[in-house]
């Protein structure tokens, strides 16, 4: 069984070696804007949690979007129906427009893998990834607006709540426990993103992941700091969304003003941070790929054509 595309094609990016949930992810903090982004990518997050074929994982994409999004929100029934109704269509748009460029992706990538890389040809695939994500944030904008206008009270006190919840989930994940505790969490989640891609990884390539993490230069309380700062940002924003949604060039201004601070941070000390991240990410990567077998690239290869295969199949579906 493959590992889903996203992790596969984001492994491929900026690199795995350097735990990337906790470089590219974690370095950009969940906050409201993960509304619009299950909205917009909601695709690869259906594809992420699923453990079957990718196929059956694009089919249930709306369903299981629809199911997180609501976790947060607690949806009313108006609302339901509005939002079920933007996601399939959603996913007839992305179906129509994005698979296409993911197969074109997929394809162009392959080669790579039969030769070293260098971390500027990392980041250009990271570049390429990122771009698509954001095109498929742009599609899903006017639907965002909608929805947070149609916002109670209730309903911002129910997203602050869970907030906290998935906060202290990130905390135990990255902050609470042994600096031993913590550092085996980032391995075991390195390595298994690269066997996922490469098959099992030889002794010398599990100790340069070790390495690796130990130079790394991601900071867990920066990226909490910047993820509450978040937060705080979204719930102010949706407060005075909902304090005036008849305004609707007031809720355009605010949601993309939000959207506009998710991507890129206020905090100019934090945005060099997350550069670094990145870069890091990028050259680690490249390191790592660089000590693979013909084998393993082959196999990388193999993998990654499964996914082209699998979205040409998905694309000539109606």
């Amino acid at each position: 069984m493959r590992v889903p595309l996203p992790a596969a094609m984001m492994t491929t990016s900026i690199g795995f070696v350097k735990d990337l949930e906790m470089k590219a992810t974690m370095a950009r903090p969940v906050n409201f804007f993960s509304f619009m982004r299950i909205i917009s990518l909601l695709m690869l997050v259906a594809l992420l949690q699923a453990c079957s074929a990718v196929k059956i994982a694009y089919s249930q994409a709306p369903v299981l979007a629809y199911l997180y999004l609501d976790g947060y929100v607690d949806f009313n029934e108006v609302q339901a129906l509005k939002i079920k109704d933007d996601l399939a269509k959603f996913q007839a748009w992305h179906r129509q427009t994005q698979l296409p460029a993911y197969i074109e992706l997929l394809q162009k990538t392959q080669p790579k893998m039969l030769q070293d890389i260098t971390e500027k040809q990392a980041c250009e695939i990271f570049t390429d990834v990122r771009q698509k994500a954001l095109n498929l944030t742009e599609y899903a904008e006017p639907a965002t607006w909608a929805m947070a206008a149609s916002f109670t009270p209730r309903q911002l006190t129910a997203i602050e709540r869970k907030f906290v919840k998935s906060n202290s989930t990130w905390r135990e994940a990255f902050l609470d426990g042994s600096p031993k505790e913590l550092f085996d969490k980032r391995q075991k989640s390195a390595v298994k993103r690269g066997e996922m891609l490469y098959g099992t990884l030889n002794d010398k390539q599990l100790s340069l992941i070790a390495l690796q993490i130990e130079k790394s230069r991601f900071r867990p309380a920066q990226s909490y700091a910047e993820r509450q700062r978040r937060q705080k940002d979204t719930l102010q924003t949706l407060n005075q969304v909902v304090a005036n949604p008849q305004d609707p060039e007031a809720v355009r201004r605010d949601m993309r003003g939000l959207l506009a601070r998710s991507i890129v941070s206020p905090d100019t000390a934090y945005r060099k941070y997350q550069e670094l991240a990145i870069d890091d990410a990028c050259a680690s990567f490249a390191e790592l790929h660089n000590t693979t077998t013909a084998e393993q690239r082959k196999k990388a290869v193999e993998v990654l054509a499964g996914y082209a295969q699998d979205f040409k199949i998905l694309a000539a579906q109606k």
